[in-house]
């Protein structure tokens, strides 16, 4: 089969076949793309494909058996989603823990970044110094500033006021 006649063959035989397919499987996407797909390997094949022999035929068969396999997956993968369990539920935020977050939104990025570098990573006043680059005396100072802003902001009584320490985590 040569281009020009695979082009016509694709032309008149591609709605019939996408109706067709539509019926099969109800889906008119579905029913395109499987159609598609069906036309692009007999699109390889059109040198083996004779228009005496049947094409249309043979892609309906390609595009059938491609429907069929698709809704195969998708029952697998349904089969598996049913029998999961359901994701434990995760807690939101308690109020002591948006209220530390809205304190440390109020603090300058060089403060926020040494305090939860210290407090919550549990990293040393030297460790912060070599990942921020900046002088141990300057991280001592931005911790010390930081945590009295920190201070400050959660006992205003704007925001509930954080009454333990995270685990893992210290004051110093």
């Amino acid at each position: 089969m040569t281009e020009e006649e695979f082009d016509a063959f694709y032309a008149g035989a591609f709605p019939r076949l996408v109706g067709q397919l539509y019926a099969m499987t109800g889906d008119l996407a579905e029913a395109q793309d499987v159609v598609q797909e069906a036309f692009v390997r007999a699109w390889d094949k059109r040198c083996a494909l004779l228009a005496g022999e049947a094409p249309e035929a043979w892609v309906r068969t390609v595009a059938m058996r491609l429907a069929v396999s698709r809704w195969r997956r998708a029952r697998r993968w349904l089969e598996l989603v049913h029998h999961s369990p359901p994701p434990e539920p995760v807690p939101g935020p308690t109020p002591d823990h948006t209220a530390l977050v809205e304190a440390l939104r109020g603090l300058s990025e060089a403060q926020r970044t040494a305090v939860v570098l210290h407090h919550l990573c549990d990293l040393s006043v030297e460790q912060i110094a070599r990942e921020t680059n900046a002088p141990p005396g300057t991280v001592k100072a931005r911790l010390s500033r930081g945590r009295d802003a920190l201070a400050k902001q959660l006992a205003d009584g704007s925001s509930p006021k954080v009454t333990g320490r995270r685990q893992g985590s210290h004051v110093g």
